[in-house]
């Protein structure tokens, strides 16, 4: 289940342009604008954040603040690298912000639920995706979906998740989370067929399973009488994931 307390963080890291002030061309000299100075300097922190350089991140980002102290992404900025610095107060106090000033800001607020999620505080984290979902417009609108579900596992509310993962589905077919999921929900309910389904596709979209993935193709196959793939999936988690709380599962069911 490790892989489940990870939900999408979606940490942009555009192009870092020129640092310089002025540009010269034909005779003519354009000053920066303090508005491009400003996102140069957040794009330039994005950039540290993704390094991990968390002192370089936190200069560009008081620079960035020092121009216009009311920039919503300036706050989501310095909350991501307080979340990465372990100083969880100061990172929620950046998220709250952000969103205050900016309350369609909708990727803070998918960051903040996963800064949420990260805390086990799940019930706020929902409530934060839940409005994330609403924004049509928002390109990572089927990451939210997927956390959503994710978010709603947690607070054992399956019909939930699955209303979550569908909707993931409908907008990414592709989604290996989102399948992988609704497997596992599928199975649990006894619905060995669209299990099985949604696993065959899942397999289709990833390089390699997951430990998780690996369990639950092992117990589809046991259910359906298929000694080949029941094998092949039990050989693969104990070379893959020795040490997983699934391969440990595993060897549960084996023993006399």
């Amino acid at each position: 289940m490790k892989d489940l307390l990870k939900i999408v963080l979606v940490l942009l890291l555009p192009t870092v342009l020129a640092a310089c002030i002025t540009t010269t061309e034909g005779g003519f000299t354009e000053e920066y604008s303090p508005e491009r100075a400003l996102n140069e300097r957040v794009e330039l922190a994005r950039k540290y954040i993704g390094d991990g350089n968390w002192d370089a991140a936190k200069r560009n980002l008081k620079l960035a603040y020092e121009i216009d102290p009311k920039n919503a992404e300036v706050y989501e900025a310095f909350a991501l690298v307080y979340q990465s610095t372990g100083e969880y107060e100061l990172a929620e106090e950046n998220f709250e912000s952000a969103i205050r000033i900016d309350p369609k800001f909708s990727r803070a607020r998918n960051n903040f639920a996963a800064f949420l999620f990260s805390q086990q505080r799940y019930k706020e984290a929902e409530k934060q995706l839940e409005i994330v979902v609403k924004d049509s417009l928002y390109s990572g609108r089927p990451r939210a979906f997927v956390n959503l579900g994710l978010c709603r596992e947690q607070l054992f509310d399956p019909q939930g998740a699955e209303e979550a993962f569908v909707r993931a589905l409908a907008m990414d077919r592709t989604n290996s989370i989102a399948l992988l999921e609704m497997a596992q929900l599928r199975f649990d309910a006894g619905d060995n067929f669209n299990a099985g389904k949604y696993y065959t596709t899942y397999r289709s979209v990833v390089r390699q399973q997951s430990a998780r993935g690996l369990w639950l193709g092992i117990r589809l196959a046991r259910q359906s009488g298929d000694l080949n793939d029941e094998g092949s999936y039990a050989l693969a988690l104990s070379n893959l994931y020795p040490d997983s709380v699934e391969y440990q599962a595993y060897k549960r069911t084996t023993t006399p």
